[in-house]
């Protein structure tokens, strides 16, 4: 590879413009079912958002990172996995964990207070939600090499934000991917905000797709409001990874258009009209006037796919509303694969006060 392939383009990929239109060859274009695949992923994923900041407002989530303008990136981060394949997310990734199948309420306990995961990483191939920023990368990079070394056809995809790239375990990740050639996707989100921090305040590089560069990773920028085109390039980034071409570096131009969470106030860093400026980009606008130019998206599947949205949204609602009764002898379980005499003492402890309090 010389080092100009190593470079990204001046301008991020875009197949299908905000108006819908298609800005390059057809030819490129990922096939109408793929595309309507992705479209009913992106509906579901913004009625996720909205249930989700609902819950939140209801008191049964403690806090939401709400994904909302960025479902383009969420799904198609997902949809071209294959099954074998690992998917490490961030906090704000729950739409791409229930895009790869996984039941959104087990992934909402998290936020909802409880002290595990909520599902099985093993079973899913879907790390658990990391919210320090970058430390799941290092880990990724873990599972791709491991994999590599087991002789098994595995690509991990990596989820990031810009301001991970910031870190620290960012760069010793993409390092130890290149000189090990690890099947990896490094998926950096670039919503333009560290919380309240822009990307002028932590980066003068050309883009965030350059920083691959340094570490003989290629880079590659994308819009990432368009499904179409994070389809393409996303998918050609994992084959690339599979056949042995070593880890690739996306950095998908996005906006995040709510707040970093519910307990953040956006208006303190950016205004209203900066937000304003990005509502005509919206991802699901966009492949929605794209396929019904074309043909695709009938008003019959419109309605089908905003049924099985709301189906998502009431067993949201159903499975976080419900109530749990905590078992505290679950602090002692899962900290050693056998327990110590101290757990074990503290454990009876425990149960003995327990029993104390229901005596009385």
């Amino acid at each position: 590879m010389s080092h100009a392939d190593l470079l990204p383009a001046d301008v991020p990929v875009q197949l299908i413009d905000p108006d819908g239109r298609v800005t390059a060859s057809a030819d490129a274009l990922p096939s109408p079912e793929a595309l309507l695949r992705a479209h009913e992923a992106l509906v579901i994923g913004r009625r996720i958002n909205d249930q989700a900041y609902a819950l939140v407002r209801q008191g049964r989530l403690a806090v939401y990172p709400s994904s909302h303008g960025q479902e383009a990136c969420e799904v198609a981060a997902t949809l071209v996995l294959e099954q074998q394949d690992w998917l490490f997310p961030t906090y704000r990734d729950t739409v791409s964990i229930v895009s790869r199948g996984v039941d959104p309420v087990e992934v909402l306990v998290l936020l909802k207070g409880d002290w595990h995961s909520g599902y099985d990483p093993v079973a899913t191939k879907v790390a658990p939600q990391a919210t320090p920023l970058a430390t799941q990368l290092l880990h990724a990079v873990g599972v791709a090499h491991a994999a590599t070394l087991r002789g098994e056809d595995t690509v991990v995809m990596a989820m990031c934000g810009d301001g991970a790239t910031s870190e620290g375990d960012f760069h010793e990740a993409l390092n130890f991917a290149a000189v090990f050639k690890a099947p990896v996707v490094f998926f950096v989100q670039n919503n333009e905000f560290a919380i309240s921090v822009p990307l002028a305040r932590q980066s003068v590089a050309p883009s965030l797709a350059h920083k691959g560069v340094g570490y003989g990773v290629r880079g590659q920028r994308v819009d990432g409001n368009d499904v179409a085109a994070l389809l393409s390039v996303l998918g050609a980034a994992v084959e690339a990874a599979r056949s042995g071409e070593g880890p690739q570096l996306v950095e998908a131009h996005t906006y995040r258009m709510q707040a970093h969470t519910n307990a953040d106030d956006a208006t303190r860093y950016r205004t209203d009209d900066d937000v304003e400026a990005w509502r005509s980009r919206d991802p699901l606008l966009r492949s929605a006037a794209y396929l019904t130019a074309q043909g695709l998206l009938t008003d019959d599947r419109v309605a089908e796919m905003d049924e099985k949205a709301e189906q998502v949204a009431a067993a949201m609602r159903a499975g976080l509303m419900a109530d749990v009764q905590p078992d505290p002898q679950e602090l002692f379980q899962h900290v050693y694969a056998e327990p110590t005499p101290q757990l074990r003492e503290q454990a009876a402890f425990l149960a003995e006060e327990l029993s104390r309090e229901d005596a009385v």
